[in-house]
């Protein structure tokens, strides 16, 4: 097979990438959590990919570590085969901080490459991937006191890595809001926001100054009844189709013009549903490291 990217599989995720690699009509070869693929595509269902990858010849442990050390600076590895092989040159490498980062602190400073052995003495690398993050991990330095579940990370990973946060003092709605976790943020963030559920929130979330609870069903709520939201937040567990036409409603019945929802998966994810999402011009969809059987949907136009 001609190689071209490399995509590691989410961690018991594995048979969603290869639905999607076969949904896409990608040929790809299995090496325990590494998928080779012959055409230059980042799946959503990838913990990270390797994008361009290089195969090179080397001679030893010296050899391989000299080699990589010339094509870049920072390195993730995945063993695949010869373990301890691949350990000692990793070790060789220059060694990288795993340490958790602040929410919207400062990111890695230089690219993350990845590689592996694919023998004893061939070495498949990239130095272009999806992820500044060694596999694509991102840790936080977590709040472990006031969120009432750990469904924040999502936004603080999207918001960290991926997307600007609103200005201070937008209007927001975040739409099946229980227990408050995305309300939290929103809020610490100094954005005013409408907390919508049929279920109440956790108290010490639901008492913030600026936030307004609606118990009430999100998709019952008219969106002409909130004319100056800008923002739209949904972690709504819902089947992938309602939630689009929730969607569509509010950006044809109100002026909110960006929108970040989650979309979950009730049995193996719906890659035509994704792909109707995706029609929405300017969307964009990624399964973050703190997804689990979801991915975020996103559109921005406006901060």
């Amino acid at each position: 097979m001609n190689l071209i990217n490399i995509a590691l599989a989410i961690f018991e995720l594995e048979h969603e990438l290869e639905r999607e690699l076969r949904y896409r009509k990608i040929n790809f070869e299995k090496h325990d959590r590494l998928y080779f693929l012959d055409q230059n595509y980042c799946p959503i269902f990838a913990q990270v990919t390797w994008i361009n990858c290089k195969k090179e010849t080397i001679a030893s442990i010296g050899d391989g570590i000299k080699k990589l050390k010339a094509a870049g600076r920072n390195w993730s590895l995945f063993t695949i085969e010869n373990h301890r092989r691949a350990q000692l040159i990793q070790e060789g490498l220059y060694k990288i901080k795993d340490q958790p980062i602040e929410f919207l602190g400062d990111l890695p400073k230089y690219p993350m490459g990845g590689w592996t052995l694919l023998d004893a003495n061939t070495i498949v690398y990239s130095t272009e991937t999806t992820s500044r993050f060694a596999l694509g991990k991102c840790e936080f330095v977590e709040n472990k006191t006031i969120p009432p579940s750990r469904a924040y990370l999502k936004l603080w990973e999207l918001f960290t890595l991926h997307c600007k946060t609103p200005a201070k003092g937008t209007q927001v709605i975040d739409m099946g809001s229980c227990p408050g976790g995305w309300s939290w943020v929103l809020s610490e963030l100094g954005l005013n926001v409408v907390s919508v559920d049929k279920a109440p929130l956790d108290p010490k979330i639901a008492k913030l100054a600026n936030i307004t609870f609606l118990q009430e069903s999100a998709f019952a709520l008219d969106p002409k009844s909130l004319p100056n939201i800008e923002w739209f937040f949904s972690d709504i567990i819902c089947y992938p189709e309602r939630l689009l036409t929730l969607i569509k409603k509010w950006m044809q019945e109100s002026n909110t013009k960006n929108f970040v929802c989650t979309i979950k998966f009730q049995g193996e994810a719906d890659f035509k549903v994704i792909d109707e999402f995706l029609k929405i011009d300017g969307s964009k969809i990624i399964h973050l490291y703190h997804n689990k059987h979801e991915v975020m949907w996103w559109l921005t136009k406006k901060y």
